[in-house]
């Protein structure tokens, strides 16, 4: 069964840093492409980052150069690190692979 758990969101001021994790289990993180997607209140699913097996890193224009997608493979754990963190980066971020999503973890930028 495949199974998603992100963890490491909270409440940080604008230009402050988070690093977030998904811990993967049900199959093996280091076959497989993912990605981390986001969703403001409001507002739609965003994609924001997507790693290949080949660790091939992609990122959305939004977020390129301060956002840095990787892996740990023992762990079968998945890292997103934020920094220089705006307003607009306020979301719940998710991690993704293939069809499923975990439950997400709430990131709030805010003075």
């Amino acid at each position: 069964e495949v199974q998603l758990v992100e963890s490491g969101g909270g409440l940080v001021q604008p230009g402050g840093s988070l690093r977030l994790s998904c811990a993967a289990s049900g199959f093996p993180l280091s076959l497989n492409d993912m990605s981390w997607v986001r969703q403001a209140p409001g507002k739609g699913l965003e994609w924001v980052s997507s790693i290949t097996y080949g660790d091939r890193a992609t990122y959305a224009d939004s977020v390129k150069g301060r956002f840095t997608i990787s892996r740990d493979n023992a762990h079968n754990t998945l890292y997103l690190q934020l920094n220089s963190l705006k307003t607009e980066d306020t979301a719940m971020y998710y991690c993704k692979f293939a069809g499923w999503r975990g439950q997400g973890t709430q990131v709030t930028v805010s003075s």
